[in-house]
């Protein structure tokens, strides 16, 4: 009997191949087209969220091999629309990971797009993206800020979480002795 292959399918699940190759390689740990975030060790995750050097690296890997756009080594050889479309994907992961490392830090009760793996992230970024940048996470009912964030506007609320980034960068920094 003939088995019939969705070639789409098919395709995507060689770019999420190619797109955590060097991830598995760096982090020994499986990826695929069902990670989400909160499958993530935490080691990788605190590496994953300072967003400089080589870290930026892999985010961009994924991004441009889900884009079918190569390898994270050729981004400087993109044409500007190409590598505005990456860099757009990158920041919006990299603020989903970031997200992420504050909810385990007990900072976030949930964030926007939390539910979706790595994956669809970027590939439906274009439809996600908007509705997701628009929402603010939730502060947890333990934080010393809950009340004050309770009784905010949304534009305060997403300056006060953007205002806890380098505090949670600073946790990685103080903790990446053990991770």
């Amino acid at each position: 009997m003939t088995e019939v292959v969705d070639l789409n399918r098919a395709r995507l699940e060689m770019a999420v191949r190619k797109g955590y190759r060097n991830w598995t390689k760096q982090f020994g740990e499986d990826f695929g087209l069902t990670t989400s975030l909160s499958d993530i060790s935490l080691k990788t995750l605190a590496f994953l969220a300072i967003g400089k050097g080589n870290s930026s690296f892999y985010l961009y890997d994924l991004v441009m091999n889900l884009q079918n756009l190569g390898s994270g080594f050729g981004f400087h050889e993109l044409n500007p629309k190409e590598k505005m479309s990456v860099i757009d994907r990158y920041l919006f992961l990299l603020d989903r990971i970031r997200f992420e490392y504050m909810k385990r830090l007990g900072w976030l009760e949930s964030y926007p797009g939390e539910e979706f793996t790595l994956v669809d992230l970027v590939i439906s970024f274009d439809r996600l993206a908007p509705d997701l940048q628009a929402k603010t996470p939730a502060l947890t009912k333990d934080h010393p800020a809950y009340t004050r964030f309770c009784n905010m506007t949304p534009f305060e609320r997403e300056e006060l979480i953007r205002k806890l980034i380098p505090k949670a960068l600073g946790e990685i920094h103080n903790h990446s002795t053990t991770l």
